[in-house]
């Protein structure tokens, strides 16, 4: 597997020979198209066609809590069982700065790679896979760059498979409970702009 890892590394790196633009490219998807998650989570909860929110703000939650155990178990793992990053072995090219902590499992891998698989799991096929393309192109980014292994994005695929079978083992046993507080919430703290028609009720 460490053979194996090396050398999908090797193949995908970047080097000083690659062109610019992809480097800059690369940059930009490593870097800001995490933000579609906050976007889309915000986006979803608030507006949204009246006969479709209460599904769209399920998933909102559901994908929130596997997002939570997901990023949980992607940090306990790499305090516990810390590997370094491309750079940090004097292994590639590195592209993007970087501190030098763990790399196993990718934190922006678990992050995107959460998000689309609930899409996948609680949504529409194809913005699961819409999503789960944004997440190939993230990961590959962040290989390319040089600040992590491949062998990280698959760690991060699977604990984000973890992450929402947890989400819904949770919302099997207080789903029911747990929306109805998030709703009362949500009408209390958001009573005005819900009013004025800002968001919806």
């Amino acid at each position: 597997m460490e053979l194996l890892n090396y050398l999908l590394f090797a193949e995908i790196n970047a080097t000083p020979n690659s062109p610019e633009w992809l480097i800059d490219l690369a940059i930009f998807i490593a870097n800001d198209l995490i933000a579609i998650i906050p976007l889309l989570i915000l986006g979803l909860w608030f507006w949204g066609p009246r006969h479709q929110l209460h599904m769209q703000r399920e998933l909102v939650v559901k994908a929130t809590i596997a997002l939570s155990f997901a990023m949980s178990a992607t940090t306990a793992i790499g305090m516990l069982l810390p590997y370094e990053r491309p750079f940090a072995s004097g292994i590639g090219y590195t592209f993007l700065i970087h501190v030098p902590d763990s790399s196993f499992p990718s934190d922006h891998g678990t992050a995107i790679f959460t998000f689309a698989l609930a899409f996948l799991c609680w949504h529409r096929n194809w913005s699961g896979i819409l999503l789960m393309i944004v997440a190939a192109a993230i990961a590959w980014s962040r290989i390319f760059l040089g600040v992590h292994w491949p062998l990280d994005m698959l760690g991060s695929f699977l604990v984000s498979l973890v992450g929402c079978l947890f989400a819904q083992l949770l919302w099997n046993l207080f789903g029911e409970g747990i929306a109805g507080l998030l709703t009362r919430l949500y009408h209390f703290l958001f009573a005005f702009p819900i009013r004025k028609g800002w968001v919806q009720e």
